[in-house]
């Protein structure tokens, strides 16, 4: 983003179009196998087994009853043609009548299963990705994370709608093509069958193998794309500050046209390969009419040349929607090794199996912590206590570890070396749930969702009552604010609280912890964007409600009026007790 507003001359956004071709297409990039993605697919739509399944049975029936009609109405016009009647109307009517019902009740129960299943998979993901976001997210992008959770998982439904069901009624029209075309005529039953092979199973195939990468283009393409819309968007003050609307408008003109050109080469192979299944159908009805006429083949009487010809245009009116659907393969391929591959970058911690004891006295022995075999250590042989009820303050630079020694202590990630005790337990048997709800968390960029002030308190404590909101917000300081508004506790915050001023979001983020039920407080910065005069009222109010809980503050600098049993600074990958 600065190199583009800081250099407009076309070449640089050429050179920027040029590194997103290169850094976004590389398969050795992907460590998530195709196998792998799968599998785990599949695991979390095990409960939509019986349901996909019978889908598929239905789909059976339909095309079915739509083979049975072409072959009974082939039947009849012979027949009639010849001046014998052998075929009821009434037979007809049912058939008719059983396709078209059959296929609508195949369409609304398969695409509602298939419905089901995406929103387990979405469900999944979100919990996936709640797991990563707490361990440091491998992926840093709005846009990416919004491009897997909608395009990606709705890429998907082809694995079900476009390739499963079509494909396993191209089997039923293969054997239906061997034994009716056959038992006519077997040299060429035989050949039809081949014909039909080519272009509803190898051709699709093929499509899928040479689009395979032109999917994986376009998959990464597309979130690329949403990547850089979506930071323009939350830049766009910026953007108009510096006159760059024209620069960026040509960077993302020249994506849109680069990722266009992708779409227009994948769509070319699935034509042509379309045309060839479509020759393969022109060519199995040649077969037909020389059969007819003793050319070739053995030759088959009219009626049998009717009911061939009208099995033939009904069985081969799927094999060019299989052929798009091979060229949706490598999309759908790709879709799933993004979906699953979410936390790719991410050290998901283990839960435990134990529930977090109620002594909340927090030890470190010996403890190391480095964020990868690539990363300096931040900490080695680390000592320190937080007795129950204890109020502490742990200060440092920017950088010094402050966050990462929070992360520990919330079990966001586990130490490298040593232990961390939680009321006398390995914090590594406890489960992450019962941590999370022994200890209150008030981080530096807290988060307020687009949704009423009631609901963003109700986050801390789901159960809370209007007078126990109330409370929070006044041991916040906020509480005046919100008795002026006009819908009070019902107000709308807003994308991110847009609807309220910076210091006034902190302070509800701040009721929403203060909120919680936790005997453990832990609050980074929890004073960011407040006046003098709220900072003090914060801490005296603090001083006064939170009597019975332990409190942690981790701050770059102590104000002057916050009640501390013990002061600690970190410096060096050790802290240093400065009071006692």
């Amino acid at each position: 983003m600065t190199d583009i507003l800081e250099n407009p001359e076309n070449k640089n956004v050429e050179m920027n179009i040029n590194s997103f071709k290169n850094a976004n297409y590389s398969v050795s990039n992907q460590p998530i196998s195709a196998s792998t993605a799968f599998k785990q697919i599949l695991k979390v739509w095990r409960k939509r087994y019986f349901s996909l399944f019978f889908g598929c049975i239905l789909s059976l029936i339909a095309l079915g009853f739509g083979l049975g009609l072409m072959c009974l109405a082939g039947g009849r016009i012979a027949m009639t043609a010849l001046g014998i009647f052998a075929v009821s109307s009434i037979l007809l009517k049912i058939m008719g009548v059983g396709r078209i019902l059959m296929r609508y009740v195949e369409r609304l129960y398969t695409h509602n299963a298939m419905f089901k299943a995406l929103s387990d998979l979405r469900l999944w993901f979100f919990r996936q990705l709640a797991k990563g976001s707490a361990s440091g997210l491998g992926f840093r992008h709005r846009g990416d994370v919004l491009s897997r959770l909608v395009s990606d998982i709705e890429t998907l439904d082809g694995l079900y709608l476009r390739l499963l069901i079509p494909f396993i009624g191209s089997i039923l029209t293969f054997f239906v093509f061997i034994g009716v075309v056959g038992y006519i005529n077997p040299g060429l039953g035989l050949t039809i069958a081949a014909l039909y092979s080519i272009g509803a199973f190898f051709l699709p195939l093929v499509t899928a193998f040479i689009t395979r990468e032109k999917g994986r283009s376009i998959i990464q393409g597309l979130a690329q794309l949403r990547i850089d819309i979506v930071d323009f968007l939350s830049g766009l003050r910026e953007i108009r500050a510096f006159g760059a609307e024209n620069r960026l408008q040509d960077t993302i003109e020249t994506k849109e046209h680069f990722l266009f050109q992708k779409q227009q080469d994948q769509a070319f192979s699935v034509a042509l390969m379309g045309v060839l299944a479509f020759l393969c159908g022109q060519l199995a009805m040649l077969c037909i009419f020389a059969a007819a006429f003793g050319l070739f083949f053995d030759k088959i009487t009219p009626f049998q040349t009717v009911i061939a010809l009208f099995l033939v245009l009904t069985g081969f009116e799927n094999v060019i929607p299989l052929t798009k659907a091979g060229g949706l393969a490598g999309q759908i391929l790709n879709a799933a090794i993004r979906i699953v591959g979410i936390n790719e970058k991410c050290s998901i911690v283990p839960d435990g199996h134990e529930e977090a004891p109620l002594n909340t006295d927090i030890v470190f022995k010996n403890v190391g912590f480095r964020w990868s075999d690539e990363h300096q250590w931040i900490y080695r042989n680390l000592n320190f206590s937080i007795e129950q009820g204890s109020r502490i303050a742990i200060l440092g630079a920017s950088g010094a570890g402050k966050s990462t020694l929070a992360a520990l202590i919330l079990k966001v990630v586990l130490p490298v070396e040593g232990v961390i005790e939680f009321g006398q337990k390995d914090m590594t048997n406890l489960t992450n749930e019962s941590i999370r709800k022994r200890i209150g968390w008030l981080s530096q960029d807290t988060h307020l969702f687009d949704d009423t002030i009631r609901e963003n308190l109700l986050l801390g404590n789901s159960r809370a009552t209007d007078e126990a909101l109330w409370q929070a917000l006044n041991e916040a300081a906020v509480a005046d604010v919100v008795q002026a508004m006009p819908d009070g506790l019902d107000t709308w915050l807003g994308e991110g609280g847009v609807k309220v001023s910076g210091g006034q979001g902190r302070r509800i983020a701040l009721a929403r912890t203060l909120l919680s039920q936790a005997p453990v407080l832990l609050l980074d910065e929890p004073t960011t964007g407040l006046d003098a005069d709220t900072e003090k009222e914060f801490f005296d109010i603090l001083n006064r409600v939170a009597a019975h809980r332990t409190i942690i503050l981790i701050m770059h600098r102590l104000t002057g009026v916050e009640k501390l049993d013990k002061i600690w600074r970190v410096a060096n990958g050790q802290l240093t007790l400065e009071k006692q």
